[in-house]
């Protein structure tokens, strides 16, 4: 699928190359931080940086911003908000949130590798109100409930 992206230079007058994907297998588009200047995040601090492109993504379809792996195990950095949602109807500068969950200050540097960009599909949703719902063996057991028996005790291995 062809995707169409609009470079957005920096003030500084930065440009980042097109996103791509790092491997022939990888899901994900690399996108990188338009800025001018190195911006330093501090433990438990945010920051949003622009990724200096603007997409136009195929209706049906939802772009998904995914923080980088490298960047969450080895510095403790993830997107702010977990998952950046980017709906097909949007046409401004993507901007990416991190926040910095390690013990140290990370400095993200013009350029970097800073999240990745899923463009998938989707099932557009009518809510319809409903007095009952299916019937299913979870029902309506909550968090850690298939870890668990009927009675509330732990089962086996599966906590």
């Amino acid at each position: 699928m062809k995707v169409r992206f609009r470079k957005v230079p920096s003030p500084g007058g930065m440009i980042v190359p097109l996103p791509r994907a790092a491997t022939p297998g990888s899901a994900g588009l690399d996108l990188q931080a338009c800025i001018d200047a190195p911006v330093t995040v501090m433990p438990g601090a945010q920051a949003l940086l622009p990724a200096g492109l603007a997409v136009e993504i195929p209706e049906g379809y939802v772009g998904l911003v995914f923080g980088r792996s490298g960047l969450g195990i080895k510095h403790g950095i993830t997107l702010s908000n977990s998952v950046g949602v980017i709906d097909s109807d949007y046409r401004g500068e993507l901007r990416v949130g991190l926040i910095n969950h390690g013990e140290a200050e990370y400095t993200v540097e013009p350029g970097e590798r800073i999240a990745q960009l899923v463009i998938m599909p989707y099932a557009a949703v009518e809510p319809v109100e409903a007095e009952s719902l299916g019937e299913t063996e979870r029902a309506d057991g909550g968090f850690g409930s298939t870890g668990r028996t009927a009675a509330g005790e732990p089962a086996g291995d599966k906590i």
